[in-house]
């Protein structure tokens, strides 16, 4: 598995940012440490998002942070040739060929579309079903990636709620008149609200983030083949195919290649 280089750059430095402020930030580390302050803005953020969300949503949790440190390269050429050389059998009216170029096809939503075509289904529902997909696909994957919008909300929220904890306890200290416990006892009431704010800007909000621009730039390649699957239904030639898909995710390219290893060279269909 290939880690995902952002991601990964993005934690150590989000490491290195917690070490210098431990290290440099205060006379005794160990001072930023504190377990029911942790608890308070952990357990109630948890609490909050089981109260939010069904469980089969929660369940996945897990495995959407794996993605965020898996290096997904999306294969826009690829399944651009894949789809040329599709519709260019389909063109000499081989569908002997097409049927067994099918299965070699490593895109499922072309394959869908490709089906769909040989099975001689109107072009307007071959669409209408495509963009049902999208559209599905869409409102799931922003569905998990809300689950973590939620929880940058709710960390800060508690981190609050234990500062307020804090507070209250200290105004029974207040009488007392020693000041070097009132300082200890406003230390901890405010460290709630420092893990709050670590938690939703350094692991919830962004974690949020890289989900969303995932789930952006697949639409991108299922709208392209998209394009194509159109394209192939109204009998276009392949060249013609070719340079508008080109076209189609030209200004993406960037985003979706960050100048890590090149995508494998696409095998042509035969």
């Amino acid at each position: 598995m290939r880690l995902n280089t952002s991601t990964l750059i993005g934690t150590i430095a989000s490491v290195l940012f917690m070490a210098v402020i431990l290290l440099f930030g205060a006379d005794d580390p160990s001072k930023f440490v504190d377990l029911p302050s942790i608890a308070i803005v952990v357990g109630g953020t948890l609490a909050a998002t089981f109260l939010s969300y069904p469980m089969r949503e929660i369940k996945r949790i897990f495995p959407m942070v794996a993605q965020v440190f898996r290096q997904e390269r999306l294969e826009t050429q690829h399944s651009i040739e894949e789809v040329v050389a599709l519709s260019r059998l389909w063109m000499r009216g081989d569908l002997q060929a097409v049927e067994r170029a099918l299965p070699q096809v490593s895109n499922p939503f072309l394959r869908t579309g490709v089906q769909l075509i040989i099975d001689r289904t109107p072009e307007d529902e071959i669409i209408d079903l495509l963009q049902w997909r999208i559209a599905h696909l869409r409102s799931r994957e922003m569905a998990e990636a809300s689950i973590f919008r939620g929880m940058a909300n709710y960390a800060p929220a508690f981190g609050m709620v234990g500062t307020l904890l804090g507070l209250i306890n200290l105004m029974d200290l207040v009488g007392a008149g020693d000041l070097s416990i009132i300082g200890s006892q406003l230390a901890v009431a405010l460290m709630t609200t420092l893990y709050g704010v670590l938690l939703a800007n350094l692991l919830f909000k962004p974690i949020a983030v890289k989900l969303e621009r995932r789930t952006e730039q697949r639409l991108v390649v299922m709208n392209m083949v998209l394009e194509g699957i159109s394209m192939m239904c109204a009998g276009r030639s392949p060249s013609l195919m070719r340079e508008t898909l080109k076209a189609f995710v030209a200004q993406f390219d960037d985003e979706m290649f960050d100048g890590g290893a090149p995508p494998p060279k696409a095998q042509p269909v035969r």
